[in-house]
């Protein structure tokens, strides 16, 4: 007497492996998603958070320029360059922004004329950042 798989409990144990492959894997890819989203978004966050910081400390105006086409924000201080974070490549998000450039008093307070809105996507998920007239930063 022989032992073995049988050709139908090879397609019932396929079936149900696809089956549950394709529940599975729209869910994973929301998550992976919004986890890349939330990443980029606190890696945002504390860009600005160092530009503000780097005016406090110098007592020097810090502009940041935000690159939407490139997904990258730099820091920037009169002529240097402190930071530059390529949120495209590390995170696979895409960024948009209400205005190109944001920069830091050095009190720490945001020069400009109006707030600043920064949305960052990938798929489905998306999370905006505001930046009011006063430099605070919320997500």
């Amino acid at each position: 007497m022989r032992r073995g798989t049988t050709l139908p409990e090879l397609v019932l144990v396929l079936t149900v492996m696809g089956i549950l492959g394709t529940i599975a894997i729209p869910r994973t890819v929301r998550w992976r998603d919004r986890a890349s989203v939330r990443s980029a978004a606190l890696e945002t966050v504390a860009t600005l958070a160092l530009a503000r910081r780097w005016s406090l400390s110098r007592s020097s105006r810090t502009a940041i320029t935000f690159d939407t086409a490139a997904a990258s924000l730099t820091v920037r201080s009169y002529s240097d360059t402190i930071a530059r974070r390529n949120l495209a490549s590390s995170h696979g998000v895409t960024l948009a922004a209400s205005r190109d450039s944001m920069a830091y008093t050095p009190n720490g307070l945001g020069y400009g004329a109006s707030n600043l809105t920064l949305v960052v996507r990938r798929g489905s998920a998306a999370e905006s950042i505001f930046v009011s007239r006063l430099g605070r930063v919320r997500r």
